[in-house]
């Protein structure tokens, strides 16, 4: 199936089904992980509030939520420059912080969140992600739960969006172009 997101035709990619299976499995890992644990989840917005709000009905620990705000694409181009939208305004001292991402493709963004929150000297910082392009990554830390590898093209739906676009779709859809 093709869709149409503004000047750009998109085909289906990875239907709804695939990415709940893929957002109970990082749930699974993390309530056997975090076992008598209450991690500090933190989701970056936009595109993560999707996966967010499906995985944390999920999660079975006592846990809290906080949300920032991080920007570093114009288009279907990384700019390869963050910056902070919306920081975290609450004390993450000495707390087992799990962030959640929609897609880590370069890290180049996600690498400079974390130096950010390694300032407030959390107990440990995590890393899961819906959606992880191996062949664009640029950095070397580690990511500790990955519900799909996929290839580096250019994705929209379930959180993704081109020019705020696409979002709302369960499916998620690669550009055809």
């Amino acid at each position: 199936m093709e869709i149409s997101i503004l000047d750009k035709k998109f085909k289906s990619f990875i239907n709804a089904q695939q990415v709940q299976e893929a957002v109970v499995r990082i749930a699974t890992e993390i309530n056997r992980d975090y076992n008598g644990s209450s991690p500090v989840f933190v989701a970056v917005l936009n595109g993560s509030f999707m996966f967010a709000a499906d995985l944390l009905k999920l999660i079975k620990l006592p846990c809290s939520i906080s949300f920032t705000k991080l920007s570093s694409y114009q288009g279907t181009e990384s700019t390869e420059k963050v910056q902070t939208l919306i920081g975290i305004n609450e004390d993450i001292t000495a707390k087992k912080i799990i962030i959640l991402e929609d897609i880590i493709d370069t890290g180049i963004t996600l690498n400079s969140f974390m130096n950010s929150l390694k300032k407030h000297q959390p107990a440990e910082i995590k890393i899961a992600t819906l959606l992880f392009k191996p062949d664009a990554f640029k950095k070397d830390f580690k990511i500790d739960y990955i519900g799909m590898h996929i290839p580096n093209d250019f994705i929209v739906g379930y959180g993704l969006d081109y020019n705020g676009f696409g979002r709302n779709l369960p499916d998620i859809y690669k550009l055809s172009e």
